[in-house]
């Protein structure tokens, strides 16, 4: 059980997102990282991954349903493409940190040190499992509206932009964030007479090749490496 205090911090953060959880234990696991179970020895089932897992669920169930019904022409590839974005790392890190999620979570005095309460993954792993924590709760038209209300202005954005996927955005705020260094793009095969070339790039992350892709431009082949390079490292969920 919790103290007093993290009691009152659980319920000030609902207070503040306009959430209702009768189960403040649930949402305690949530924002609970394995290394403060770990550095505590608490039980192993008391940080957020199997919560995690559920929100995943839960957040493509929503954020699918309001793709659907305010998109009726569009195709399931078109959709699936806004969706990617929208429950990829980067997005849902954003997300947590508009809320103030970070203030919420409790990490480990070591992962503390290493900023490890601000790391994208966490955040966005957090976030994710506060979902499956209020689901679990019976708040499912609660949370519908909380995260409709996040996610609305960046569905209009990439509709309105016509971005359905930038797999370079997101490649580059995670080399930032987690190396302080840019992706690097080496075209390294160019073919075909000059009005219908191919290109080949590779994308490379500390001197490592991370990604690889082929396009009718650069531009093209550079978005597909570093397509190429996020489902690699993970920062894509699986459709």
């Amino acid at each position: 059980m919790f103290s007093d205090e993290r009691e009152k911090d659980l319920k000030l953060f609902l207070k503040e997102q306009r959430l209702k959880c009768s189960n403040l234990v649930l949402l305690d696991m949530a924002l609970t990282h394995s290394s403060y179970i770990n550095e505590n020895r608490l039980e192993a089932d008391s940080d957020y991954e199997r919560l995690e897992f559920l929100g995943d669920a839960v957040l493509k169930l929503i954020i699918s349903d309001y793709l659907f019904n305010i998109f009726p022409e569009y195709d399931e590839g078109r959709l699936s493409k806004i969706r990617s974005i929208i429950v990829s790392d980067t997005v849902l890190a954003s997300f947590a940190r508009k809320i103030g999620l970070q203030d919420y979570i409790q990490v480990g005095p070591a992962e503390e040190k290493q900023g490890g309460r601000l790391r994208e993954s966490t955040l966005a792993c957090a976030f994710e499992a506060v979902l499956g924590a209020l689901y679990l709760d019976g708040r499912l038209e609660n949370l519908y509206s909380f995260l409709i209300d996040l996610a609305s202005r960046e569905v209009e954005f990439i509709d309105k932009n016509d971005v359905f996927y930038n797999p370079k955005a997101i490649l580059q705020e995670f080399t930032q964030e987690k190396y302080k260094i840019l992706p690097i793009y080496e075209t390294v095969l160019e073919s075909g007479p000059a009005h219908d070339k191919t290109f080949v790039v590779q994308v490379m992350v500390k001197d490592q090749k991370v990604g690889q892709g082929q396009g009718k431009t650069k531009k093209e082949a550079q978005q597909k490496a570093a397509y190429d390079a996020i489902e690699k490292l993970g920062l894509i969920k699986d459709e």
